[in-house]
């Protein structure tokens, strides 16, 4: 799955993984270890990340189509009432 992530992207995820480690946690990761690891996260959060960002913009089109409704209802002309 992170084959579909640029070399430049996963390069920069490798070297921030790496980076957490030797800071936080004062061990050192080689490269290997830094893709698994990434490897991992991504097939565990990109499916939850991914769903969460279809639900932020299904809610952002349900209003923005709420907002075109009401606009269009704005151009209406006004007609002649017949009895």
């Amino acid at each position: 799955m992170t084959d579909k992530m640029s070399r430049e992207q996963k390069e920069f995820l490798v070297h921030q993984v790496q980076r957490f480690f030797h800071e936080q946690r004062a061990e050192d990761l080689g490269n290997l270890e830094a893709e698994e690891m990434i490897e991992f996260f991504w097939k565990q959060l990109g499916p939850i990340l991914y769903n969460q960002g279809v639900q932020d913009c299904r809610k952002l089109m349900t209003e923005r189509f709420a907002s075109l409704e009401d606009e269009l209802y704005v151009l209406e002309k006004p007609t002649a009432s017949r009895r």
